[in-house]
Parts: C-alpha cells; sequence; structure tokens
C-alpha cells in the first residue's frame, strides 16, 4: 500500500507540473493566497483535452486526499450490502 501512496504523489507532482506551465490556466486565491478555483482558457481544453481532464482527476483526488481508506474487500461488502454490487 505505502508504494502506491508513493507512486501516485509522484504522479500527482508530474501532473500538476505539466499543467501549471500550460498557458490559458489561471487561479484565484483567497486573502492568504490559497488557491481556491481554476480557471481554463476554452482554447485550451480543446488543444490540451487529455491533459485538462487529467488534471481534473487530480484535483478530485487531490480532495479526497484525507478520506478514510479502506480495504477493498470491505469497501466491496459494504456496496453489496447497499445492493450497488
Amino acid at each position: 500500500m505505502q508504494s502506491n501512496v508513493v507512486l501516485h504523489f509522484l504522479l500527482r507532482r508530474i501532473i500538476f507540473t505539466k499543467i501549471y506551465a500550460m498557458k490559458g490556466i489561471s487561479y484565484i486565491t483567497d486573502d492568504n493566497n490559497k488557491k481556491k478555483a481554476v480557471v481554463i482558457d476554452l482554447k485550451n481544453i480543446e488543444k490540451n483535452e487529455e491533459e485538462i481532464h487529467e488534471f481534473i482527476d487530480v484535483l478530485i483526488a487531490e480532495s479526497r486526499k484525507d478520506d478514510e481508506l479502506i480495504d477493498w474487500e470491505v469497501a466491496k461488502k459494504r456496496l453489496s450490502k447497499k445492493g450497488k454490487l
């Protein structure tokens, strides 16, 4: 599990570095200069669609980084119990 976390972290860094360097992406920050929103130029989406989708995936993963991690078998049991698997 530890190696997966390290790999995930490294992939996020690579994607973030690539996206930060991309033109047409701006960030809205709060008074403490903490990023609160992303503005993407629509022309950029067409030219870099795959990278934009990767960026969105990374943002979602980043927002869930503090979520509880559970074992896959436990997750399957929970989903099965709710009738979703």
